[in-house]
């Protein structure tokens, strides 16, 4: 690999991993443009340097990280509330990507698999728009282990690429009544515990692959750049979301499809 590949994947990760448009989507699109070979080292790789963004996450709520932290240690009831209500979202990823992670790869990781899934998640998107769930408004202090197993049900969505993790945990929690700001920052959290589980796990299963097909300087690149762009685009995120819907988003992900599939189309990729 070269490092402007390298320097180029961290970008698109960073930019990606948080906003509601599928990281996973644009990863292997953007693979297949270059010409890197498929495989696991290549997934691993794409996996890997999703600890830049974790990273950068973790500086962003940096507060509110510490108080999970104090309650696992037994300092905070408020922290140690939180933190168990985010494992009992985490558990249903855990274990569906466990059992199929294989079966997910071989049949999803795919142009019109990615181009079907940023299409459906746009239709889901607009819906949003001209209906927003009824029940918003709530905190995330009204949190309790059944909504949270809810939001975690429907992160699973996020296993087929381009579905995008970051907007199915955030439709997960409109939908069990969390205020749309809420609903990003339970996303941010649970993504901290979701990707850095799969990070380790493919690490473990395919780091000497990855290391021997790329070597460590471009997966320190990677990191890098992925930390920079993730840090700028959770920014971004958060105040967009402020004061309007997540119509650019919808439009963002048929623009990806069109382009995705003209793409396809005319055998360039």
């Amino acid at each position: 690999m070269e490092l402007w590949q390298a320097i180029v994947l961290g970008l698109v990760e960073g930019l990606t991993e948080f906003l509601p448009v599928s990281s996973t989507g644009h990863l292997l699109v953007t693979q297949r443009l270059m010409g890197l070979p498929e495989g696991e080292a290549a997934n691993a790789f794409a996996i890997a340097i999703q600890l830049g963004a974790i990273v950068a996450v973790l500086g962003l709520y940096r507060a509110r990280v510490a108080t999970m932290t104090k309650g696992l240690v037994g300092q905070s009831p408020e922290g140690a509330r939180l933190a168990r209500l985010v494992i009992v979202a985490f558990l249903p990823a855990a274990v569906l990507g466990l059992l199929f992670d294989d079966l997910i790869e071989s049949y999803l990781f795919g142009p019109w698999p990615i181009v079907a899934a940023w299409i459906v998640g746009a239709l889901v998107m607009i819906g949003l728009t001209l209906r927003p769930p009824s029940r918003g408004g709530k905190s995330l202090e009204t949190l309790d282990a059944k909504a949270a197993l809810l939001v975690g049900l429907a992160q699973c969505l996020a296993m087929w690429p381009g579905m995008s993790r970051s907007f199915a945990a955030i439709l997960g929690g409109l939908l069990v009544g969390l205020s749309m700001t809420a609903a990003v920052e339970l996303s941010f959290l649970l993504g901290l515990v979701t990707l850095g589980a799969a990070t380790a796990y493919k690490i473990v299963g395919h780091g000497d692959e990855m290391l021997a097909a790329y070597g460590p300087l471009p997966l320190a690149v990677g990191f890098v750049c992925a930390l920079v762009s993730a840090a700028l685009s959770v920014e971004f995120m958060v105040r967009w979301l402020e004061k309007h819907s997540l119509a650019i988003f919808a439009g963002w992900r048929l623009a990806a499809a069109a382009v995705v599939a003209a793409l396809v189309l005319t055998n360039v990729i």
